[in-house]
């Protein structure tokens, strides 16, 4: 098999909502297979941690903003063109939830989910297209890979409206955007199931046997699991994927069964 159909080494990535989570197993993984990554959060003391941390495996940056505010959006992706003159992959992973029951749900957990999980990977996609489309290559084009969940697949069993909504809203997106901007740019989400970050920790300390149990492969998702799947969709071998959402969920969403 040809080994670098696989290979991301040498690409530069930006990935948003990197100093934890899902975003830090894929920028992790990426730095590990030998990317050199970028990564942004809102909070400066986070973004610090994580480069130490993530530094241990390779060229890091990390750049603070937060992206609901399209100002702080456009400075980012200044900064990152200050550092990179093209960028082969985007990660849209930042993102905010919102529970409350349904009377009492406030238009403040729609205004705040809504900006930052669903417009913001819009227009920061907007912003850095053109180090995107520097980078893309006829035979390997530039990537933006958004983060969604499968909660925009399958009513969640939170009270989380605002994030499901969203959600759903971004694998829809996922596929506006592939059409518009195919063939130099491809773009595709993953929709992670269950993972031990800190948006899931209350769940999984109250009933983690159980959602383990209620999982087809018996198990949560680990940091492999996300950063397999991100690597294979920035490499050359995932040339000819556009306008997908993937479940990386262990089967979750997709053998559930009625009645």
């Amino acid at each position: 098999m040809n080994d670098a159909l696989f290979s991301v080494a040498g690409k530069k990535v930006l990935v948003t909502g990197g100093t934890r989570g899902i975003g830090y197993m894929i920028a992790e993984g990426l730095l590990d297979a030998g990317a050199e990554v970028i990564i942004s959060s809102r909070k400066a003391e986070a973004c610090d941690s994580a480069q130490a941390e993530l530094s241990k495996h390779g060229t890091v940056t990390a750049i603070p903003a937060d992206l609901s505010d399209p100002e702080q959006s456009q400075r980012l992706a200044d900064a990152v063109a200050e550092i990179t003159g093209e960028l082969h992959v985007l990660v849209n992973n930042a993102g905010a939830t919102w529970g409350g029951d349904f009377d009492t749900f406030p238009v403040s957990g729609w205004d705040k989910v809504l900006n930052l999980n669903l417009r913001a990977p819009f227009v920061l996609a907007q912003q850095l297209r053109p180090l995107l489309d520097k980078a893309s290559r006829a035979d390997d084009p530039a990537r933006v890979i958004n983060i969604g969940s499968i909660d925009g697949i399958a009513v969640p069993t939170f009270d989380n409206f605002s994030y499901s909504a969203a959600k759903a809203g971004l694998h829809h997106l996922t596929k506006h955007m592939a059409a518009a901007l195919a063939p130099s740019i491809l773009v595709n989400a993953i929709a992670p199931g269950p993972f031990p970050t800190k948006m899931l920790a209350p769940a999984l300390a109250d009933g983690g046997e159980q959602i383990r149990a209620s999982n087809p492969l018996g198990r949560i998702g680990e940091p492999a699991d996300a950063a397999a799947l991100a690597t294979f969709l920035s490499a050359r071998g995932s040339s000819f994927i556009t306008g997908t959402t993937i479940p990386l969920d262990g089967g979750l969403s997709t053998t559930m069964t009625v009645g």
